[in-house]
């Protein structure tokens, strides 16, 4: 099945649109956040990616998870949604990007690097992070290090 993206690229071309996008804080021990360095535009941002038509925001941000780090992981706290107005992926492809933000513990897995969409990952600690790609990213991570939860239709993730 093609993806969502690729399907509304194809009738709109580089129109600046509208997206849903989940991002997914998992940290360390040692309370130091997972960052990946993208491939496209060689910045550092969280784990996660936009929605596909036939899952939850909750399915995508696990999906995106395992695609991108091969990681297993649950969701144990809802962060909140924060907006990125002008993510831009290739020269033209734009969008306001609505991100769902979620806090979650490692199951399983070992990291690795997906080519197609990563350089590598590493954790970082709070007071030393790189330059990272985009603004929800950025919000998502202080919100987190802030204790700044919220809850959706009071659902809970613990």
């Amino acid at each position: 099945m093609e993806s969502y993206i690729k399907s509304i690229r194809s009738m709109v071309g580089d129109t600046f649109i509208m997206l849903n996008a989940t991002s997914v804080v998992i940290v360390n021990e040692k309370n130091q956040v997972l960052l990946q360095k993208r491939s496209d535009n060689h910045l550092w941002g969280l784990p996660g990616g936009l929605l596909e038509l036939d899952e939850s925001i909750e399915e995508a941000a696990i999906r995106e998870v395992k695609e991108e780090t091969n990681l297993d992981v649950r969701l144990t706290k809802f962060i909140g949604v924060f907006i990125n107005p002008c993510m831009t992926w290739r020269v033209t492809d734009k969008a306001k990007v609505f991100a769902f933000s979620f806090a979650a513990e490692v199951l399983s897995g070992e990291l690795r690097v997906n080519d197609e969409e990563s350089l590598e990952f590493r954790y970082f600690d709070y007071d030393d992070l790189p330059q990272i790609h985009a603004q929800d990213n950025i919000d998502s991570i202080q919100a987190y290090f802030q204790n700044k939860f919220h809850l959706v239709e009071g659902k809970s993730y613990e």
